[in-house]
């Protein structure tokens, strides 16, 4: 699939404002095999929601059940998918051999577009390689920031896990934090193992990780008290998404630990305990946005040929830090459960 490059110096992250922007101001854009010109179509676009042909976008996830991070990026794919016109298909599985089948079921259908997560970028290779020779454009989101190009998809929307990694130990630094637990609850999974690596790299004190069952969170609890009960150095506790959050708080009580807790990602419950002082802080990556910026992004290109990011550089939606001096102005984002 050929790309055309922006210039250099128009690669990076503004890409996100010109993508939003684009979204809600095109009108009549020619669609990829010719359509009417702009200014015979200014009616393409009426009160904010496209009247553009109808298309089919399929976003697979490999998003494990009840973990709500997954139910706000579902929200922001619904949200552009209403704006464009787009009869959204969303399906999840953690396994990385059935989200596969689940593209290929996409596929199959002839969608006109497939948004996909890369957490285990090898098992989904040979089949966004089909998705492609079938001429359906594929855009990557959340996960799959080193393999995106390499599988020549489109666009990729996302943070980059090893930074935002990197960004927790680094502020862990300036908590006087001595001794780390990462927590990881799906072992293999590119994005968790790049967080943990992360923040290895940059914190100054002891990292250690700690494997979990993320699908059985009577497991998770239990099996991070055990490593609390066991070693008493243990100050701080990291996780890497809400509801692992939650429970560490849970488990700290149970092991009668004074550690803290940080984590990546967002949800209602998690603001209100960082409001009270559960949770010392939060990384966010917009999920919300990624699964807005994913759909819209396939309808940009199909209406107006557009690569968001220019086919060569990721949009980044994060890393970003939610603590007690701006949870206040997330706070009533995350109760629509948009944050």
């Amino acid at each position: 699939m050929s790309r055309t490059a922006l210039p250099r110096s128009r690669r990076f992250a503004p890409v996100v404002a010109v993508a939003a922007a684009a979204a809600l101001t095109l009108a009549g854009c020619s669609s990829s095999s010719g359509g009417k010109k702009s200014d015979e179509s200014a009616g393409s676009v009426s009160a904010g929601k496209a009247t553009t042909p109808r298309m089919t976008i399929a976003m697979v996830t490999h998003a494990p059940s009840g973990d709500t991070f997954w139910d706000t990026i579902r929200k922001g794919a619904e949200a552009a998918a209403a704006k464009d016109n787009v009869k959204l298909i969303y399906s999840n599985d953690e396994t990385a051999a059935d989200q596969a089948n689940l593209v290929q079921n996409a596929i199959d259908q002839k969608v006109d577009g497939i948004a996909v997560t890369l957490a285990k970028p090898d098992a989904m290779k040979d089949v966004v390689a089909k998705a492609e020779q079938a001429g359906i454009p594929v855009v990557g989101f959340n996960a799959g920031l080193s393999d995106w190009k390499k599988q020549g998809l489109l666009s990729f929307f996302g943070q980059d896990e090893s930074v935002s990694g990197q960004a927790l130990g680094t502020k862990l630094n300036s908590t006087g934090a001595k001794h780390a637990l990462c927590v990881i609850q799906a072992q293999g999974d590119v994005n968790l193992e790049q967080r943990c690596a992360g923040v290895k790299k940059t914190f100054t004190g002891k990292t250690d990780i700690l494997y979990v069952n993320g699908t059985d969170m009577p497991s998770v609890k239990s099996t991070i008290t055990a490593k609390l009960t066991q070693d008493k150095t243990i100050d701080e506790v990291v996780t890497l998404g809400a509801p692992f959050a939650l429970t560490a708080v849970q488990s700290l009580s149970d092991a009668g630990s004074k550690a803290k807790v940080a984590t990546f990602d967002l949800n209602k419950d998690l603001i209100s305990a960082i409001e009270k002082g559960s949770i010392q802080f939060a990384v966010d990556q917009q999920p919300y946005l990624q699964g807005y910026l994913a759909v819209d992004s396939l309808w940009l290109y199909k209406n107006n040929g557009n690569y968001s990011g220019g086919g060569e550089q990721p949009v980044l939606t994060g890393p970003a830090f939610v603590d007690k001096t701006d949870v206040a102005a997330v706070a009533k984002y995350a109760a629509n459960g948009t944050r």
